[in-house]
């Protein structure tokens, strides 16, 4: 027996290894089983299982070039200054919590692929029995997956630091899973209306921020439509004479992106960017003999360069997810959605929806940071660019395409302060401020400390709050428009059809 229980947990090590925590497979993963389902020749099984897989390294070689060209430049302000600071990055996060670990709790994370495991297949569960749970997403983006089981991890020790191994894992695999459930399931209708029937849904680091920000978009277009103004959209906005260039999306992002990452980098000087080459032996940084005027372009404008990459990633799988899901959804999970990585939103919409959410949310975050030196707060955050970009990048996409130019910069600009806040609370009160790095995304400087507070207080009663909460969320949405709710993804065209005739109706 105990052979048999080896083996089945070294299979499920190694599909966590090389499927569940790599996007590009797992996704591939999905269209080829669904294209399995729905008995299409093994042919196109396989060519679709490829398509999908090499769209979504394309996506990450656009994402990975973001994060790598821009980390350095934003991390370096601390060198610069020399802050004693935390960096609200997902991957500074996780190797704080891995340091951290057992200097605070005298614990390993060694159980998170048993941990993924269970609360992986709790989310399966909960939207294979969604005529009771109200569920429609599956959680499929097993990187950010890690990230956050890392910091729940930490989160659940810090309220329960006598738990056991057992308790934990199925404590957490219960949270985390309703967590990846509810939230990307809450992204479903404003994901459906941006991508007009795209057939996914969000899974990543902010799923509870963008139904908010949704929800405050159409709150703010109601307003504009009661004092009877109309909201224009980034893309109906005629700009005039020379202003025309920045209806193109290159120029426009390229000209931005120089002005905001050019003073940052002259800030940091020349011999910063030099001692990047040198410590990084040539990988990057610039050469000494090198000339920092063309640096400073060549780095600014690759933003344009890998956002335009992100962008060809996603429409490269996403069309095969879509057309794939099908078959699983018919016959596994009836009514259901993949949930994927937020930058496949970036393809949809307003393309300078993106940059202009970016940089308000930039602009927050600078502010708050600006704030906590100011009052000397205990702890001083470092803007991390996947939280400032993919968070911000994605509110300025869905507010811009609810309530238009305004709310793109205005909630992307509340989100960036709150950011930095709410990480600065929540990284000093659990501990994770000493150990230089905190997760840092929306939902985790907003949606967990709330988690936290309660856990904190209740203690095992405040676990039960938090499930009842999260349990209760799907079915107060299923309320609010029974007859639409599950139609929306089986049947887009009826769904708009039935949203039509109701708003004339009204």
């Amino acid at each position: 027996m105990q052979q048999i229980l080896d083996f089945l947990v070294s299979v499920w090590d190694y599909f966590a290894a090389n499927i569940l925590t790599q996007p590009a497979y797992m996704i591939g993963f999905i269209v080829l089983l669904g294209y399995i389902l729905e008995r299409k020749p093994l042919y196109e099984s396989i060519a679709g299982f490829l398509k999908a897989v090499i769209g979504y390294m394309i996506l990450m070689v656009g994402s990975g070039g973001l994060v790598n060209s821009f980390r350095p430049i934003l991390t370096g302000l601390k060198d610069r200054f020399n802050l004693t600071a935390t960096v609200i990055d997902p991957y500074f996060g996780q190797n704080a919590v891995t340091e951290g670990l057992d200097k605070t709790f005298g614990r390993t994370f060694g159980d998170v692929m048993l941990l993924l495991l269970f609360a992986f297949v709790f989310n399966i569960l909960l939207v294979r029995f969604q005529k009771w749970t109200k569920l429609r997403a599956v959680f499929t983006t097993g990187n950010v997956q890690v990230q956050q089981a890392a910091t729940a991890f930490w989160i659940l020790l810090f309220c329960f630091p006598q738990m056991g191994r057992i308790e934990v894992l199925l404590v957490m695999g219960v949270v985390l899973g309703l967590y990846w459930a509810v939230g990307s399931n809450m992204t479903v209708r404003y994901t459906q209306d941006l991508t007009d029937g795209g057939g996914f849904a969000v899974a990543h680091q902010q799923m509870f921020g963008i139904a908010f920000v949704s929800w405050l978009a159409d709150k703010f277009k109601a307003h504009e439509v009661k004092a009877k103004k109309k909201a224009r959209r980034l893309e109906d906005i005629e700009l005039p004479g020379f202003l025309k260039i920045f209806n193109e999306n290159m120029v426009a992002t390229g000209i931005l992106m120089l002005f905001f990452f050019g003073i940052i980098m002259l800030i940091l000087g020349r011999d910063y960017f030099i001692g990047v080459f040198t410590a990084s032996k040539g990988a990057s940084g610039l050469a000494p003999n090198g000339s920092f005027l063309f640096y400073i372009m060549t780095t600014s404008l690759g933003f344009a360069v890998n956002l335009t990459i992100l962008q060809l990633g996603v429409r490269t799988f996403v069309g095969e997810l879509t057309e794939s899901f099908t078959g699983i959804s018919d016959r596994l999970l009836p009514g259901s959605v993949p949930g994927i990585d937020v930058a496949a939103t970036f393809a949809f919409g307003e393309p300078n929806a993106v940059t202009i959410g970016f940089l308000f949310g930039a602009l927050g975050q600078f502010l708050a940071i600006g704030a906590l030196l100011l009052f000397h707060s205990p702890t001083i955050i470092i803007a991390g660019f996947i939280p400032l970009f993919f968070d911000n990048a994605a509110f300025g996409v869905f507010a811009n395409r609810r309530a238009g130019a305004k709310a793109a910069m205005i909630l992307p600009f509340f989100s960036g302060l709150i950011q930095v806040f709410g990480a600065a609370l929540i990284a000093t009160w659990i501990g994770l401020s000493k150990f230089g790095g905190y997760l840092g995304m929306f939902d985790w400087d907003t949606v967990w400390p709330f988690f936290t507070v309660l856990m904190k207080i209740l203690g095992i009663a405040g676990i039960v709050v938090v499930v009842f909460i999260l349990v209760l969320i799907p079915q107060l949405e299923y309320r609010h428009d029974p007859k639409n709710y599950f139609l929306m993804v089986t049947d887009y065209e009826q769904y708009k059809e039935n949203v039509a005739k109701k708003k004339e109706a009204q």
